[in-house]
């Protein structure tokens, strides 16, 4: 009983903290993308699932499916233009049904050689949460070359 004041400071501040975090609304999420679309003047086709894309090389015939494993050539990249994570120029291969949804539904648009851009909606990407340094609730952004699909 002596640690219970403590205890409940401890979970007041916890929901403070978590009231500053915007919630992951797709309905937001989609105005965002919309906003980010217009003001770099990008013309993009969309998903059922609220993901916008853009091929700029088609590629091949061959296409991923969810179990098919890729190797791909990113950066990826929040609205304002911050880099998070970037390949450098080199390959980086995994299975498509290990990484967010958002890339394993968006990289199967492409096919073997295509590239172009993905824009990947918080629900499909890591939702209210932080990851490294991507903010909660943000938007995704990628550059991708799909190099070769197994």
């Amino acid at each position: 009983m002596k640690y219970f004041p403590l205890f409940l400071l401890v979970l007041a501040c916890v929901f403070v903290a978590c009231d500053d975090i915007e919630p992951c609304d797709p309905e937001d999420q989609n105005a965002l993308i919309l906003q980010y679309l217009q003001d770099n003047n990008i013309t993009a086709q969309s998903t059922e699932s609220g993901i916008y894309y853009i091929i700029d090389e088609p590629g091949s015939q061959i296409r991923p499916t969810e179990t098919s494993t890729v190797s791909v050539i990113y950066k990826g990249m929040l609205t304002d233009g911050t880099v998070f994570d970037d390949s450098n120029g080199s390959a980086v291969s995994f299975p498509l049904n290990g990484v967010i949804a958002g890339w394993t539904e968006g990289i199967q648009l492409f096919m073997k050689g295509g590239k172009g851009k993905l824009i990947i909606p918080c629900q499909l990407g890591y939702g209210d949460r932080q990851s490294g340094t991507i903010p909660p609730s943000s938007v995704l952004v990628f550059e991708v070359e799909l190099v070769n699909v197994q």
